[in-house]
């Protein structure tokens, strides 16, 4: 039975205007069926969308000339009830691409047969592996918008821009249309410039700041007057669509049950692993790394003991932006993606890491990072993957409800 996916006349899942978009109507011997479930993936991230009464389903994407894969969810067909095609192995998931029209179809054959299951356990082991990649890739960012608290009290608001700095910054090195660099050149540049940034801002913004001694609530409203005005300037140079850094749709290897990772999705968790590892190194066994916790702890006492604090915090807004810069390069793979608001949509999962895991502490934000990704990922086994980053932030809530100071944070007395 063919099971027909076409342009429906009208939807409620995408508005009348949007420019591109996939759509189509799915019916069982003529019939609608309601309450199917199908996951569009690609340039700007994944989509749930469900058939309405009529069948009809409709989603908005944000480019054309771009591959997407359309998955349709068998557990919500009817009882008996299987997407079937003796040619494929996987005929649920098909491969299309959104062409100069802006507009695309597919079609799947359905009836009786039997599922390719995969087994709850299967699809929770391989959101876990998910969710620890999205997990190292967060705390990398995390990790430097701790240390700039703890240094400096700051909360940051604009980190999520650092990371985006880092993603722009790579495109335009390495993108095609760009100075098309190598990427072992192009990709290490990138995180210098994104180095620079968060030192050229401590230099002209925030040292002069703090030399005024403004309060804190006022250095936070900078932060948040400077988010604005650098995610505005990043869509002034790159315009609201996505661009796609080379390799970002490379084909997935299946490793063990439904675990499947690109070549580039394994390098990326290597290299967060060990960026981390090294920059743990530093913080516990350096003399700078040492002056760094110093701080955090009491910087009246570090200051009274002859450590340069301007010096380290210097020093602290430089790593801060290039770990911000090397996680926009991974983020950017990891979604799909760029986009001038990337970093904005996941600033608060890094205020949820740093908080959960507890206030100024480097560690505690790489645990707290660890956990926000896996519960992201994970959460989608019961939630449409729209609602994913509320689920971490509601298991913060929570968390602090009873243990206030974070997972490795420590009790103060205030007053």
């Amino acid at each position: 039975m063919l099971l027909g996916l076409f342009l429906p006349a009208a939807s409620a899942y995408a508005d009348d205007d949007d420019p591109y978009r996939i759509s189509g109507n799915v019916q069982l011997d003529g019939e609608p069926l309601e309450g199917v479930r199908l996951t569009i993936d690609g340039p700007g991230g994944e989509q749930e969308v469900e058939t309405n009464e009529n069948g009809q389903w409709r989603v908005g994407v944000p480019e054309r000339n771009a591959d997407y894969t359309v998955t349709l969810d068998e557990e919500t067909l009817p009882e008996g009830i299987a997407v079937v095609d003796p040619e494929d192995e996987t005929p649920n998931v098909k491969e299309v691409t959104v062409g100069p029209g802006g507009r695309v179809t597919v079609n799947f054959f359905i009836g009786e047969g039997q599922r390719n299951v995969t087994s709850f356990f299967d699809q929770l082991v391989a959101r876990v592996v998910q969710g620890l990649s999205f997990g190292l890739m967060l705390a990398l960012a995390a990790v430097g918008l701790s240390l700039v608290y703890g240094t400096t009290g700051i909360s940051n608001f604009a980190h999520g821009e650092m990371v985006t700095f880092g993603a722009i910054a790579a495109v335009f090195l390495v993108g095609p249309a760009s100075l098309a660099l190598p990427w072992w050149l192009g990709y290490p540049f990138a995180v210098i410039l994104s180095a620079l940034l968060g030192l050229v801002l401590d230099v002209i913004l925030w040292r002069p700041l703090r030399r005024k001694r403004v309060g804190l609530v006022q250095l936070m409203i900078v932060s948040i007057g400077l988010s604005l005005a650098l995610r505005y300037t990043f869509q002034i140079f790159i315009g609201g669509g996505t661009r796609q850094l080379p390799g970002a749709s490379e084909q997935k290897i299946p490793l063990f049950g439904a675990v499947q990772l690109s070549v580039i999705d394994m390098a990326s968790i290597g290299i967060a692993i060990v960026v981390i590892v090294a920059f743990a190194l530093w913080l516990t066994r350096s003399r700078l790394g040492k002056a760094t916790r110093a701080i955090s702890d009491n910087p009246s006492l570090a200051a009274a003991s002859g450590i340069d604090v301007d010096f380290v915090v210097r020093v602290v807004w430089t790593l801060a932006g290039g770990l911000a810069g090397l996680a926009g390069i991974l983020y950017a793979y990891y979604r799909p993606g760029i986009k001038w608001d990337m970093g904005a949509q996941v600033l608060l999962l890094m205020f949820s890491a740093v908080v959960l895991g507890g206030l100024g502490t480097a560690f505690g934000a790489l645990v707290g990072a660890l956990i926000v990704g896996v519960l992201v990922e994970v959460s989608t086994l019961w939630i449409p993957a729209d609602l994913k980053y509320a689920s971490a932030l509601f298991i913060l809530i929570v968390i602090l409800l009873f243990r206030p100071q974070g997972i490795l944070g420590r009790r103060e007395r205030i007053g």
